[in-house]
């Protein structure tokens, strides 16, 4: 099965940051199938002016998506992440958008993310690794998406991330 993974921070050295959560997923025993570049992009609805920078990744699993969403949440935590303030700046956050082309919806997760088609800050980034993906429920794709949230909030690509320093 494969998942798509929005990552992103905004506080500290954001780089290593991200190197950080790619390194504990596949620690944890996702498999990185795939990862789009770096984006620095505007704060949206977030108190604090912190640029964020942001990326996705498609991984294999065989995690339920539950298991799944646990495992996400503890790397977050072992970021030091602390969930407070809706939009509040962040270390790490690591959200689980799509999960093959699973619909889910109970108290934890909604699947597909259902904030994703609005964001140009996840649609940019995923578009990179799946531009055929499709939202299971309207068949819209992530370009078409992209095309469809244009303007708004600055999204641009910084390029590939190093995984070594």
């Amino acid at each position: 099965m494969y998942g798509y993974i929005g990552l992103g921070t905004n506080l500290g050295d954001r780089r290593d940051r991200l190197r950080a959560g790619l390194a504990e997923m596949e620690n944890r025993g996702l498999e990185l199938v795939d990862r789009s570049s770096v984006w620095e992009t505007e704060p949206v609805h977030c108190p604090a002016p912190l640029w964020f920078l942001n990326m996705a990744v498609r991984v294999r699993t065989a995690a339920p998506p539950l298991e799944l969403l646990d495992l996400l949440l503890e790397i977050e935590r072992g970021a030091g992440r602390v969930r407070g303030a809706p939009n509040a700046p962040r270390t790490l956050d690591l959200d689980l958008l799509l999960l093959d082309d699973l619909q889910w919806r109970d108290s934890r997760l909604c699947l597909p993310h259902p904030r994703m088609w609005q964001r140009r800050f996840v649609l940019e980034p995923l578009r990179e690794i799946g531009p055929d993906l499709r939202d299971p429920v309207s068949g819209v794709s992530v370009a078409r998406a992209c095309e469809l949230v244009r303007g708004g909030a600055v999204v641009r690509r910084l390029g590939p991330l190093e995984l070594a320093v």
